[in-house]
């Protein structure tokens, strides 16, 4: 497909998903931001060797997924560990915990997929953007 649109003259897309963690660090997370910062390189390494090609290649990096199982699990989340470990003050619920975090985010809310499905969207539907991290965290990125 991408050597037919070359050769139409229409641009193709490779879009990685990735994590805010690729744009800043991760406290006590080291190897996953490391990771992610790694594939931010190869996204751009990629861009700058398949532009000539007319394709474009771009990473969306996506905040925290509250509603997702990693943290909302009702046995194993991460908000249901945070309560047992009193890691949040005060916090006598689950629902306490979450409105903690919810509240370190500018937007005041986790990542949904229809928020990274509209970035991806957006990665691919532009003509003028190759070998970019395009942060999809509610503002957590720019408090870093």
């Amino acid at each position: 497909v991408m050597a037919k649109n070359s050769a139409s003259g229409l641009w193709s897309d490779i879009v990685q998903v990735n994590s805010k963690s690729g744009l800043v660090g991760s406290n006590r997370n080291g190897a996953y931001a490391g990771s992610k910062f790694g594939t931010i390189g190869l996204t751009q390494s990629f861009a700058l060797e398949l532009v000539a090609d007319r394709i474009k290649v771009n990473s969306v990096c996506p905040g925290n997924f509250f509603d997702g199982p990693l943290w909302s699990d009702p046995e194993k989340g991460l908000f249901v560990q945070y309560l047992a470990a009193g890691k949040v003050p005060g916090a006598k619920t689950v629902a306490d915990v979450k409105e903690f975090y919810e509240k370190q985010i500018p937007m005041h809310r986790g990542c949904l997929p229809s928020d990274v499905a509209k970035a991806i969207i957006y990665a691919v539907e532009q003509l003028y953007e190759t070998g970019q991290a395009i942060p999809v965290s509610g503002g957590q990125v720019m408090l870093n």
